[in-house]
C-alpha cells in the first residue's frame, strides 16, 4: 500500500468538494479510488509507488517539452518552397500580425502553463523523494493545481492535427522531431496526472476538534474543507472577517466560493455579449494569389463540409459553436435552479455541472488551429493565413466561460436538499 494510504488515520474525514457530504477515510486496493456516494465526485485514490511513478513520469515530460521547443515542429512545402516553424512560430506570428492577446493566450496556454505544471512538480516531487520538504511546497502545488485546467496539452494536439489536415491540399507536410516530442509530452503529462496521489505530499497532522460532531456535510459540522490538502478544519477561531488559513498546507480557507453566484452571472453575461462578434466577425483569412477569402467559425464549417472533411467539419462545429452555447445555458440553468432553491435531481445537476467543466477548454481548438496556420503558411503571394478580430472575441469567450464554470460552487446545489438521498 502507498505510503499516503497508509498514513491515514482510522477515523480521518473528508469532504466532497462538490457536495460537501463527510466520509470516512478508509483503505482502497492499489489502483483504486473512492467516490463520493453521494454525488459520485472523485475523493482520493491509492497509486503503489506514487512518489517514484510520477516522479520518473514528470521527468521524462520535462525532456521532451525541452526536445519539443528546440527542433523544427512542422515544415511545409510547396512550389518547390519549404516553409519551417517552431511549436511557438503560431503565438509570435499572431503578435506580428497585431494580435498581441491571441498571441499571449496561445503561449500561455501551449507553453509557458505546461511549463509551469511540470516544472512545479518536479520542484515538489524531487526534494520530497530524498526526504526534504522544499520551500513552499503548497503555494508551488497550489499554483500547478490552478494551472492544470488551463494547460490543454491534447487539445492543442488536436488543433494541430486538424491544421495538418486542411494544410494537405495546400503543400505537403511534413511533421518535425518537435511533433514527435509533443505526443511523447502529451502523453507522459497524462500519465504523471493519473499516477499522482496527492496523500504523499502532505503529511499526517495532530488531530483537531472536529466541529460539533452530527450533521452530514462539512458546513452542519461547522467544518471547512481545505481545497489544497482536503484537511477539514473547524470553523472556530475565525478572524473578525471570517478568514482563516489550512494549518497542514497554510492556503486561505472558505466554507463556500465568495460571491459564487454573482461572479458567475456576469461572466456569462460578458461571454454572450462577446459571442456575438465572435460569430459574425472572421477568425481568419486565407489569401491566395493575392484574393483574400474571409472566414468566419461557421463559414469555415461549411467550407469543410463543401470539401467533403465531414468529420472535421462537425469537431470545429461541436467545439466552436456547441460547447460554448451549450456551456453558458447548463450554467445559467443551475444558477436559476440554485437561486430558486430546487431540489430537483441534485446529483444529476452536479454530473451536469462536472461535464461542463471538463469540456469547456476543448473550445480552445479552434483558436490553435488559427495559431498554427498563421504561423506555418506564409508564402508570400502564393498562400498566406492571416488571423480575423473574431479569433480575438472568440478566444476571450472561452476564457470568460471557463472563469465562469470556475466560480460556480457546485455545492450550492446542495445546501437546500436536506440530508443525503
Amino acid at each position: 500500500m502507498d505510503s499516503g494510504q497508509s498514513d491515514f488515520l482510522e477515523d480521518e474525514l473528508i469532504a466532497c468538494h462538490e457536495c460537501d457530504l463527510v466520509h470516512s477515510l478508509s483503505p482502497i486496493p492499489g489502483g483504486g479510488k473512492a467516490l463520493c456516494t453521494r454525488c459520485g465526485a472523485f475523493l482520493y485514490k491509492n497509486i503503489p509507488n506514487s512518489l517514484d511513478r510520477a516522479l520518473a513520469l514528470n521527468l521524462a515530460a520535462f525532456m521532451f517539452f525541452i526536445m519539443a521547443n528546440l527542433f523544427p515542429f512542422i515544415s511545409l512545402k510547396a512550389s518547390g518552397r519549404i516553409e519551417e516553424n517552431l511549436f511557438l512560430s503560431g503565438a509570435l506570428a499572431l503578435y506580428r500580425s497585431g494580435m498581441a492577446e491571441l498571441g499571449l493566450l496561445v503561449f500561455l496556454t501551449s507553453f509557458l502553463f505546461p511549463f509551469l505544471v511540470v516544472t512545479g512538480m518536479l520542484y515538489v516531487l524531487l526534494p520530497l523523494k530524498f526526504g526534504h520538504r522544499p520551500w513552499k511546497l503548497a503555494q508551488v502545488y497550489r499554483m500547478v493545481r490552478v494551472l492544470m485546467p488551463w494547460s490543454p496539452i491534447a487539445v492543442f494536439m488536436l488543433g494541430v492535427l486538424i491544421s495538418i489536415v486542411k494544410l494537405l491540399d495546400l503543400a505537403s507536410v511534413i511533421p518535425g522531431i518537435s511533433l514527435y516530442s509533443f505526443v511523447g509530452l502529451m502523453v507522459l503529462s497524462a500519465a504523471a496526472r493519473t499516477n499522482m496521489d496527492p496523500a504523499v505530499i502532505w503529511p499526517p497532522i495532530k488531530r483537531v476538534p472536529m466541529g460539533n460532531g452530527s450533521g452530514a456535510t462539512a458546513v452542519e459540522r461547522d467544518l471547512i474543507s481545505c481545497h489544497t490538502c482536503a484537511l477539514l478544519v473547524p470553523k472556530q477561531n475565525l478572524d473578525d472577517n471570517g478568514h482563516k488559513d489550512c494549518p497542514r498546507c497554510g492556503s486561505s480557507l472558505h466554507s463556500r466560493k465568495a460571491n459564487s453566484l454573482t461572479r458567475t452571472w456576469a461572466l456569462l453575461f460578458a461571454a454572450a455579449l462577446l459571442i456575438i462578434p465572435a460569430n459574425l466577425y472572421p477568425v481568419m483569412t486565407v489569401i491566395r494569389f493575392g484574393q483574400g477569402d474571409p472566414n468566419t467559425i461557421l463559414s469555415g464549417v461549411v467550407h469543410l463540409i463543401e470539401g467533403g472533411m465531414w468529420m472535421l467539419a462537425m469537431i470545429i462545429l461541436f467545439a466552436s459553436i456547441v460547447v460554448p452555447v451549450l456551456k453558458m445555458t447548463v450554467l445559467s440553468f443551475l444558477l436559476i435552479s440554485v437561486q430558486k432553491n430546487s431540489q430537483w435531481r441534485p446529483r444529476d445537476r452536479t454530473l451536469l455541472y462536472r461535464i461542463t467543466e471538463g469540456v469547456g477548454v476543448w473550445s480552445m481548438v479552434d483558436i490553435y488551429v488559427i495559431a498554427v496556420l498563421v504561423g506555418l503558411v506564409n508564402f508570400d503571394a502564393l498562400a498566406t493565413i492571416r488571423p480575423g478580430i473574431g479569433a480575438t472575441f472568440f478566444g476571450a469567450v472561452v476564457v470568460v466561460t471557463m472563469f465562469a464554470a470556475h466560480s460556480f460552487d457546485p455545492r450550492l446545489i446542495w445546501d437546500n436538499t436536506g440530508r443525503p438521498k
